[in-house]
């Protein structure tokens, strides 16, 4: 694709800064560069010129760099003016470009003619835009993954596997004489098996990068006054909510964002779980039930070292149908009943015994959360994903699903198209099969500049 016109945008963040860039990309560049600063610069030099507009009015001056197609970002034509980081005169500089040819880009417009042009899959221009809202540095590294291409690659080289078995597939309907059935069904079905069990193993791994993509929550809940407040305020490591002796005194739900192990999370402070006739504490108390069904993990306090199982704890607090959220049990205030900090049970129901009051124990809380979450560990092979990618891993592994023994050998035919069917499923992930509504949705998502 070559674009027929010529966009610039502000790339810089709004505000005042010490320096600002503004962006173009499009046939017209050379012509842009020669009406703002008298001439078009070497390619990929950085040299200082004065920015004029249409009026021949001195701008401000600083550093222009061209990019000639096709070396660019874009794939296009492709320039950046630096100059000092004032919103006016970036606006200025922005509304002259425009006067001399260019227009303002759309959201993300940039990277979409990356895509276009084949600089970049639609995966990588996603991981742009996750870099770019990255909340933690762990997250920052898996989208450089994504943007290196090495998700990218791991999905090319299943979509290459799924055709190449498939061909196979193919062959033996064109050629049936060529090959017996039961030897070639016996060989490509465990291809497939293959191919199963690697797709299932990239789904880990990009489950993972979902997660710090999208973050996680976790809501403390439990009886008065058993610390879930000051628990709250541990693990924030700040002091988000008030601290009292009182029973009931959280009313309302409590919204902390932090980081736990590098995996952005948000706490949900709430009020204790009782029988109560108060209507502001009975809404409180309803609040508190909806965090549960929609947080990923539950941190179920209690203030005894009694090991019950969390469904007693929560009939005990009159919740009788316990959630299918995973439940953390939290002992709290072990230094009242000297317990030393530990964990217990197995990793699906663990009991974490920590004191919020001084912090023992809370570092084993962080590490049981993350890895209740999947996030125990750091992982190389961690690439930030999205729910689309997920979903089309999903659905890769559920066309393979029917392909048993019986299947390749009897109807090679069903068993190709099945193959066909995954790999297109694979191939939404990269773009090379997507359609136009999509790329709109997902470019309309970008900060205008990128």
């Amino acid at each position: 694709m070559t674009a027929t016109d010529t966009i610039a945008a502000i790339a810089t963040a709004a505000g005042n800064a010490a320096l600002g860039i503004v962006r173009v990309s499009g046939p017209a560049v050379p012509h842009l560069l020669y009406s703002v600063i008298g001439a078009v610069p070497p390619p990929r030099v950085a040299s200082y010129h004065t920015f004029r507009d249409h009026d021949g009015r001195h701008l401000d001056a600083g550093l222009v760099l061209y990019f000639p197609s096709p070396a660019s970002f874009t794939g296009e034509a492709a320039g950046e003016f630096h100059c000092h980081g004032n919103d006016i005169v970036l606006q200025q500089l922005l509304q002259a470009l425009c006067h001399f040819g260019a227009r303002p880009a759309r959201p993300g417009e940039f990277s979409e003619r990356a895509f276009r042009n084949g600089k970049i899959d639609l995966a990588q221009a996603e991981a742009i835009a996750d870099l770019i809202a990255s909340r933690s540095a762990r997250a920052a590294r898996s989208a450089l993954r994504t943007l290196r291409g090495e998700f990218s690659k791991h999905i090319d080289c299943l979509i290459a596997d799924l055709t190449t078995t498939r061909v196979a597939f193919e062959g033996a309907i064109d050629f049936p004489d060529d090959i017996p059935g039961d030897i070639l069904g016996a060989t490509q079905h465990a291809r497939i098996n293959t191919l199963r069990n690697a797709i299932a193993e990239l789904t880990r791994n990009a489950r993972q990068g979902a997660r710090l993509h999208a973050g996680a929550s976790a809501a403390i809940i439990g009886a008065p006054n058993v610390g879930k407040s000051t628990l709250l305020n541990r693990l924030a490591r700040a002091e988000k909510a008030i601290v009292s002796p009182v029973p009931g005194t959280t009313r309302d739900l409590i919204e902390v964002d932090t980081l736990l192990h590098d995996l952005p999370i948000r706490l949900f402070d709430t009020a204790g779980l009782r029988t109560s006739s108060e209507a502001i504490e009975q809404e409180g108390i309803r609040r508190a039930k909806q965090a549960m069904s929609t947080a990923d993990v539950i941190l179920l306090m209690t203030d005894v070292p009694t090991l019950l199982p969390p469904h007693e704890l929560l009939a005990a607090l009159g919740e009788h149908t316990p959630p299918a959220t995973p439940i953390i049990t939290v002992h709290n205030k072990i230094d009242s009943y000297s317990h030393l900090p530990m964990v217990v049970g197995v990793p699906a129901a663990p009991h974490v015994f920590i004191s919020a009051r001084d912090g023992t124990g809370t570092e084993l809380l962080s590490s049981t959360l993350a890895g209740m979450l999947g996030l125990d560990a750091a992982d190389e092979n961690e690439f930030i994903a999205r729910a689309r990618h997920l979903a089309a891993l999903s659905l890769a592994h559920l066309e393979l699903e029917p392909i048993d023994l019986a299947l390749a050998i009897a109807a090679p035919e069903l068993a190709a198209e099945a193959l066909r069917r995954a790999g297109l499923a694979l191939a939404t992930i990269t773009g090379s099969a997507t359609s136009e509504e999509l790329l709109g949705e997902i470019f309309a998502r970008f900060c205008i500049g990128k």
